[in-house]
């Protein structure tokens, strides 16, 4: 693949509110394969992701669902 390759998906997530909350999201989604960068903002409720292709968002949902959060 190549940089024309690379998909940024942003998604709200609800009941983040601190830093640990950020990693907690990051590190799960983080673990999709395919994924390159995942920046996650609880100011906000939004988490960027970065990736190689597309990713399948039931794994995004599985993923933000393990960390103990939900998407909106």
């Amino acid at each position: 693949m190549n940089n024309h390759d690379t998909v940024t998906t942003v998604y709200d997530v609800t009941g983040m509110t601190c830093g640990h909350c950020e990693g907690a999201v990051t590190a799960e989604i983080e673990t999709i394969e395919g994924v390159t960068e995942v920046v996650a903002d609880a100011s906000t409720g939004r988490v960027t992701v970065t990736s190689h292709g597309r990713v399948d968002p039931k794994a995004v949902h599985a993923a933000v669902d393990e960390a103990g959060y939900a998407l909106a």
